[in-house]
């Protein structure tokens, strides 16, 4: 039992989830310096701003209980987190995820 629900935490900070997130803020320094990205950083407040953002919304709406089907509290947060992911393209960052590679929770990215 305690190995499924170590299971269950390492699926909400798989790289598919939580790491795609961590992926886009660590370019964010990177894109803040690059010509073709700068503007649009600085646009939108600057990469620390962008940071803040980001791992803001992520944290909380992706661990609210939004998930919450009567379940254990672990599968209503890993769902939270996976509905968060669902929404990304609403996000008002959304074109930071793309112009940092995002293709998708899969885990990859562009270079």
């Amino acid at each position: 039992e305690r190995e499924r629900k170590k299971d269950r935490f390492e699926r909400v900070f798989h790289p598919r989830c939580f790491g795609t997130s961590v992926q886009v803020v660590d370019a964010l320094d990177r894109m803040a310096q690059e010509p073709s990205t700068s503007a649009f950083i600085k646009l939108h407040g600057g990469a620390e701003r962008l940071k803040v953002l980001i791992l803001r919304d992520f944290f909380r709406h992706g661990f609210d209980g939004s998930g919450d089907d009567g379940g254990s509290c672990i599968d209503g947060r890993l769902t939270s987190a996976w509905n968060w992911c669902s929404k990304l393209e609403k996000k008002p960052y959304y074109n930071v995820f793309l112009m940092a590679g995002f293709q998708g929770f899969d885990g990859s990215f562009k270079s």
